[in-house]
């Protein structure tokens, strides 16, 4: 078997049939592939339209949702392939995507991870080539102050050249191709992670067990972004992300790999962000309810600190 495809479902039937007719829609060009979906306890009928429309599918039901990250590692007994592409039930490929990415990585045996280029459904680019996060450019980006530190590179850094093959720190996991050897080296998600970091931590495993992780942008791949968090909460207006999951996946991945000392660096420059943003808000005589937001969001880093044992267990 030469690839591996793995979905995760939750509550997105309409999106994730759509995702598959453009996957099976593929001109593998003799390769191999076997697909895989693991549902996490969806509530609109996910179950019985995939055996229905798809037999040919290996389902794994859950009874509970146990996350992406999790689930995904729920097919790794099951897979064949020399290749695992994790692909997300909003993500629609292109007919050549697969064959392209898969003759690169080939080509160039040091190319453990690789990412496309991602698109929006009106075309507009996404972040899609990624720097690791760290306490500092976090900051950054929160108080707006990444314009006065040209040097220091933000984890979304659009200002280069998207239409050349480079080497990264990490890539978005809505579409993200693995070598099975990688996995079998360094895992694939930690289960720490319920939602949010799970590729970025893997990213940081593979390269330092010394893996390329590579952007490739001749095969775009549409993806809408958010629609399964929509089901778990409020999505927040930036990045469209669950903002108590966000912070506690942050929280668990600077403990984890920085330490200790990063994770205190990270707690104290994220209450000093969200106190200077708060006194922007003051000033500017803006909404007691913006501002009380700023509040919120710092008592929420504090409370999910001590939930998560200071970064070091999950709380769900």
């Amino acid at each position: 078997m030469d690839i591996s495809v793995i979905l995760v479902s939750y509550n997105t039937i309409q999106l994730t049939k759509m995702s598959l007719d453009h996957l099976f829609s593929s001109e593998l060009n003799g390769l191999e592939m076997e697909v895989f979906i693991v549902d996490n306890a969806s509530k609109d009928n996910s179950v019985e339209v995939l055996k229905k429309d798809y037999p040919d599918i290996t389902l794994i039901e859950n009874k509970n949702n146990v996350g992406f990250g999790r689930a995904n590692n729920q097919a790794l007994p099951l897979i064949k392939g020399r290749y695992v592409l994790l692909l997300n039930t909003d993500a629609f490929i292109q007919t050549d995507t697969i064959s392209k990415n898969i003759s690169y990585m080939e080509s160039n045996p040091k190319v453990g991870i690789l990412g496309v280029k991602l698109l929006g459904r009106d075309g507009q680019l996404q972040p899609s080539c990624r720097y690791f996060p760290t306490p500092w450019v976090n900051f950054l980006q929160n108080t707006g102050l990444k314009s006065f530190f040209k040097n220091s590179k933000m984890v979304d850094d659009m200002d280069w050249d998207h239409a050349s093959i480079r080497e990264c720190d990490w890539v978005p996991g809505c579409y993200y191709l693995v070598r099975k050897t990688v996995i079998d080296e360094v895992g694939l998600f930690d289960p720490l992670y319920f939602l949010y970091c799970e590729e970025v931590d893997h990213c940081f495993a593979a390269k330092r067990a010394g893996w390329q992780v590579i952007y490739y942008p001749f095969t775009p791949v549409v993806h809408i972004g958010g629609e399964s968090a929509k089901s778990e909460g409020n999505l927040s207006s930036k990045g469209r992300q669950i903002q108590g999951l966000q912070i506690e996946s942050e929280l668990l991945y600077f403990r984890k790999n920085l330490g200790v000392s990063g994770l205190a660096t990270h707690l104290i420059l994220t209450i000093l962000s969200d106190s200077i943003q708060m006194l922007k808000d003051i000033l500017r005589l803006r909404s007691f309810k913006i501002v009380y937001s700023n509040f919120q969001h710092m008592y929420l880093v504090v409370k999910l600190l001590f939930d998560s044992k200071f970064g070091m267990k999950s709380t769900r």
